[in-house]
Formats: structure tokens, sequence, C-alpha cells
């Protein structure tokens, strides 16, 4: 079984920052690709940044140029930078990884998501 523990959300003006760290654990040969993803109070989840394991990153339109993704392989861990914070930011954020087990199946799993809260 693999675990995806999420820290760093909070509450924080307009134009702060913060910064999300995602740890796995647990039955891991490697770990894929790794993400966040964020779902605001009535609506869908959706996708903010992916980083591959080679260090390749995607970004949603709405989050370009404020938030940047990184990860260490050596800690399978991921984290979110999240500069000039705007209220429309304000979302459960998930991560996401796509993780190899021994049998080399990989798998998909959800951190419990954190609370990030943008105060105008």
């Amino acid at each position: 079984q693999v675990q995806l523990v999420e820290s760093g959300g909070g509450l924080v003006q307009a134009g702060g920052s913060l910064r999300l760290s995602c740890a796995a654990s647990g039955l891991i040969i490697t770990i894929n690709d790794m993400g966040w993803y964020r779902q605001a109070p009535g609506k869908q989840r959706e996708l903010v940044t992916t980083i591959t394991r080679g260090g390749s990153t995607n970004y949603a339109d709405s989050v370009k140029g404020r938030f940047t993704i990184s990860r260490d392989n050596a800690k399978n861990t991921v984290y979110l930078q999240m500069n000039s914070l705007k209220p429309e930011d304000t979302a459960v954020y998930y991560c996401n990884a796509g993780v190899y087990d021994y049998r080399m199946t990989l798998n998909s799993y959800w951190g419990q998501g954190t609370q990030v809260t943008v105060s105008s």
C-alpha cells in the first residue's frame, strides 16, 4: 500500500505565498508522474500542474507564472510553490502520484487534501 501525505496549506492574504508538500511512502519501487489538483466548493476537481520523473512540467493556464512544481525523487516528495495567490485559488489541493509497485504495476494514488484559503 502507498500513502501520500500533504502539508503546507492554510490561510493567506491575496498576493501572498504558500508552499505545499506531498510525501509518498509505502511499497514503492519508483514513482512516475506526480501532480497537484484542486477542487473548489461546488466545482469539479481540476488539474493544477504535473511533473514527470525527469522533471518535465505542465501547468494550467490559470497558474502559469505564479505556481512552480518540483520534486525530490530521493525523498519521494513533490512540492508546489504558490506565489501571487488570488482568492480564486481557494480550494482543497490534492496530491497525485503514479506509483510502480513490486510487480511493476502502475497505480494512481491520492492524498487526503489540504485546504488553501486566499482572502481578498
